[in-house]
Formats: C-alpha cells, structure tokens, sequence
C-alpha cells in the first residue's frame, strides 16, 4: 500500500511477527541524505497557511515555510529568522517595523523582498472573500503594510496588536511567492499543492492526491535561524507525508520497518512502541486543554443549571484513567500549564452525579420518560456532539461520557461522519450543540483564537449569524477577548487572559479534559526530530543513520 508493500495480510501478522529495532539509540553525527516516510492519520487539506491549524496541514506549512521570526519551544523566546532583528514596535503596539536578510528566495526563484512580505500580511491580515481566503485569526486589527526601502517593511495597525510579534514566526504567516499569493482557495487545495511555493528548507516536487505528498530538501536553502547550531541545508533529502485512515496500516508499518515515523499513536499502543524499542515522542502542545464548549445558545443549554449538571455528572478522571497514558495529563485548567496565559482552576469541574441529580431537577428537568430520559413540557433532554477526528480517540472519550450522562438522564448523541461532515455540521446549532475541540498557540491570543466569534468561535455566538438575537448572544465573552487582544502590557495580559478563563469557568461554558500532546513514533535510525513550539513536526535538524 502507497508502495511500501503493507498488504492487509500482512498487517494481520505485524503483532505476532515485528522485529524489536535495535539500531543504536546515541545521537551521533548527523549523516546525509535518505528520505524520511512520515504517515499522517487524515489528508492535509489546505496550505493557506492561515488555514494550517489542522495537524495536517500544519505538520507540512512548518516544514516547507519559513517566517520572519523563530519561537523557541521550549522558553517560547522569539529570536530572528528572515528578519535581521526583534521588530521595532511602537509604545501601543500599533506598528511593527522588520528588516528582512539578504538572499532570501522562493523555491520558484523569486526574491524575498519587502514589497513580497507586505503582500503576504495584507492577504493574511485582511484576508480576500472573492477568493475564500479568511483573515489569519491570529493577526487582529490590521490596517495596512508600508514598504519603506529595499530592506525594511512596516505594519500598522488600528488598535493595539501584542501579539503580532509572535503571529509571525507561526507556520500560519509562512511566506509565499508573488505567485502563490494569487491563488484562490482551490488553488491552494488538494492537486494544487506543486505551484504552492515556499522558502523554508523543503519544497513541494509530487503530490498524489489523498494519499501521499512529497517535499524534497532545498539545496540553496542558507538562511535558518542565526541562533541555530544547524546551519544551511536540512539533512534529509526529502520527506514523504503518507496518508492512511487505517490505524492499523500505519502503526503497523512503522513497527514492521516499512516507514520510518507516525503521529498520532493511540495511547494503548504506547508501551507496544516502546517494548519494539522504537523512540516514542509525547509532545505538549501548549494551549487551549482537549475540551467540550456548551453552546449556550442552544435553548436546552440557556440555563446556567443545566449546564453546570452537565460538568458534574462528568468524570474526567475516568476518562483519562480508562482511555489515556500520563502523556494525557488531567486538566487543571482551560490552558495547559506550558501555555501563556494560565491559570489553575483544577477545582472547578467536581465530579458529583449527585449535585448534578439536583440541578436538573432544579431546572425543572425531574421527569422521566420510559427510557430513563429527563424531559420536560414533552421535550427529551437530548442533545448532540461532535467527534473531533484530529483529536486523540475522540469518539470513544464521547462514548464514556454519553454513558455518565446516561446515568443522571441525559441523552447524549453522537455526531456521524467524516472531516468534511464533521466541519459542516458544527457550524449549525441545531444539529451540534456540545462542540469537541482544543487549539494550539503559544501566545495569550490563544483564547481569542478559539473562543471569538470573529475567529473559530467554538459557541457559535457570533452576533450576525442568521439564527442569532440578542437574547441568545453573549457579548461578554468577546468583550473580555478584545480586551486581552489589544492590551499590550504582558503583565496586564496575563490579568486579562485570567478574566477571560474565569468567566468562561463561572458561566460553565467549557469541560476541560486533558493536556494534549502529539505523539509520535520514529524508528531509531531517526535522528535529531523535533517540534514547533506547539507539537508540529519539525524535519529540519532530522537525519537518518546509515544513509551515508
């Protein structure tokens, strides 16, 4: 399969008849060449990198693109990249000036230049309908770019922008050539992936579509991070993205020998990764915990009772005992503990079916039918969610939980479908209700990212959808965001960040389950593999033993 030689017979004998790796574990050298086979659970989708938030996605953009700053990740200090130095900022935050190096080019041979940098962020900061192309959620108020000589480029903006700085050295403000930028979403879809051009350290040479994407290493890339140790070309020659829906395909041919590297291994099948001796990575990602957002406006969550029965008639601890590792550590907040912005609230989500017993009842839900379900006026407390397929083993944490709330009489249905189904139907409130998630980015925006309703807004509480009224909206909660969006000071950020987690947790809008990692699996000639700071596979400093 996809030229590796998995048949399905011999998956079946991959527990019974894998090999243990025993290559040597020690570091070394690094040796060049060879191309690295790297299998991915779902396709990538998009390489708007704007729209590179799906693991997908992003595990390609972070490799193939390079950025005007660099985020550290562990410490999360940002350290220049294709800027020559930090940016001059202005007191509020409201211009950013970076002077770009010299010999920068794209894998189509064009130059970087301050008037190309200014393209990308007026597409990224302003985004163009007529091409489907949305605003990056993590640039707020941009008003416009101003080229001010052949090195320096200028960012202004209508309000404050703290975190502007660190938007940039994401693989979402990946830079592209002139004409790449042209291109519609379709354009930048699956089959368009080869006239996508980049200037990381891989480019784009095959694509074959559903199935595998191949980037091979740039020879004239010379412009890493000053900082770095690794200088100039990546070890590898190349990269193959393989693509399999079957976990069994996947994990069995990294544990067969047939591919070299996996993400997403399932928790039970860690100490299996282990005891082949293969190397197994559990990568935090830093940001908003793995979570279910109740969606208020839905007329079966507008009481606040309601939705505090729900919290306490779900035992996280279960969960993460039954269905997860240590790498899956309980939440003791809705922000990781590595994420900016954090705050403990571990005693926030109690779990006591009994409290939650009263709340319905108290909410007026203290019939049953014949079922075992809580109704009231002839209405069954049912409601619907989502399965979060790039979430780690979300349909079963969602099958546990439907099972606690059985007990206190709520029905809990789950959402059918694939990503595509799965993306449409969570952008109507009356077919999911319970909205499964988490986000990742390693700055205080985060919150604003996932919670706002100009960005991902997990509640649906935008203003101007057509189901909306003012009764059902809450403006609070991107009020709240604004305010950390535009503050500039971090210390005040911090106490914004903080309001923001509080209120979410008093008007019980979010359950927070775990820290999520991503985990990988790499067979133990790789060498040298890494992240970005919020788990995104890092291939550059990556070498593979014996290829020399």
């Amino acid at each position: 399969m996809l030229g590796l030689g998995l048949g399905i017979g011999s998956i079946a004998l991959f527990s019974a008849c894998t090999p243990t790796d025993t290559a040597p574990l020690a570091d070394g050298s690094p040796e060049q060449g060879g191309v690295l086979t790297y299998f991915e659970p779902q396709t990538w989708t998009l390489l708007y990198p704007p729209s590179v938030g799906f693991y997908p996605n992003g595990g390609i953009m972070n490799n193939i693109s390079a950025r005007l700053l660099w985020q550290d990740p562990k410490t999360l200090e940002l350290h220049p990249w294709l800027a020559t130095e930090l940016p001059e900022t202005n007191a509020d935050a409201t211009s950013y000036t970076f002077t770009l190096r010299h010999g920068v080019t794209y894998s189509d041979g064009t130059p970087l230049t301050p008037a190309n940098v200014a393209k990308n962020f007026d597409l990224y900061g302003k985004g163009d309908e007529a091409r489907t192309l949305p605003v990056s959620e993590q640039i707020s108020n941009y008003e416009r770019s101003e080229v001010l000589d052949d090195r320096r480029v200028r960012f202004h903006f209508s309000a404050p922008s703290p975190g502007f700085a660190q938007a940039t050295s994401t693989m979402n403000a990946g830079l592209l050539s002139d004409s790449t930028l042209d291109l519609d979403a379709e354009g930048f879809g699956p089959g368009g992936a080869k006239q996508i051009h980049t200037c990381g350290p891989f480019h784009i040479t095959d694509e074959t579509i559903g199935t595998k994407l191949s980037v091979r290493a740039r020879e004239d890339y010379d412009w890493a991070p000053p900082h770095l140790k690794h200088q100039g070309r990546a070890h590898l020659d190349g990269i193959d993205y393989l693509t399999n829906n079957e976990y069994s395909v996947r994990i069995g041919a990294v544990l067969s020998g047939q591919a070299d590297g996996v993400r997403d291994v399932q928790a039970p099948d860690e100490s299996r990764v282990t005891e082949q001796g293969l190397r197994l990575y559990a990568k935090a990602t830093n940001g908003i915990n793995n979570s279910i957002n109740f969606r208020f406006r839905h007329d079966l969550l507008a009481d606040l009772d309601v939705r505090r029965a729900l919290i306490a008639a779900v035992d996280r601890q279960e969960i993460v005992d039954k269905l997860f590792t240590p790498n899956y550590p309980l939440a003791t907040g809705l922000l990781a503990k590595g994420a900016m912005g954090y705050k403990d609230q571990s005693g926030s989500w109690v779990y006591d079916p009994a409290t939650a017993n009263r709340l319905l009842d108290k909410a007026g839900w203290s019939e049953r039918n014949s079922a075992g379900y809580r109704v009231k006026d002839g209405q069954q407390l049912s409601l619907t969610v989502n399965i979060a397929l790039p979430q780690p083993r979300s349909n079963e944490v969602q099958t546990l939980i439907q099972q606690q709330l059985r007990r206190v009489g709520v029905r809990l249905s789950i959402n059918p479908g694939d990503q595509s189904k799965q993306t449409l139907d969570a952008l109507e409130l009356d077919t999911v209700q319970i909205y499964h998630s988490m986000v990742a980015r390693a700055d205080f925006d985060n919150l604003r990212s996932n919670y706002s309703s100009v960005n991902r807004d997990v509640f649906l509480n935008g203003p101007d959808r057509t189901d909306a009224d003012d009764d059902s909206v809450d403006p609070k909660v991107d009020e709240l965001l604004d305010t950390l969006a535009a503050e500039p000071d971090a210390k005040k950020r911090q106490t914004a960040a903080e309001r923001v987690q509080d209120y979410l947790v008093d008007q019980a809008y979010v359950l927070p389950f775990f820290e999520e990692p991503q985990v990988f699996a790499f067979r133990r000639r790789v060498h040298g593999f890494t992240t970005e700071p919020v788990g995104r596979p890092d291939f550059y400093s990556t070498w593979l033993a014996g290829e020399k």
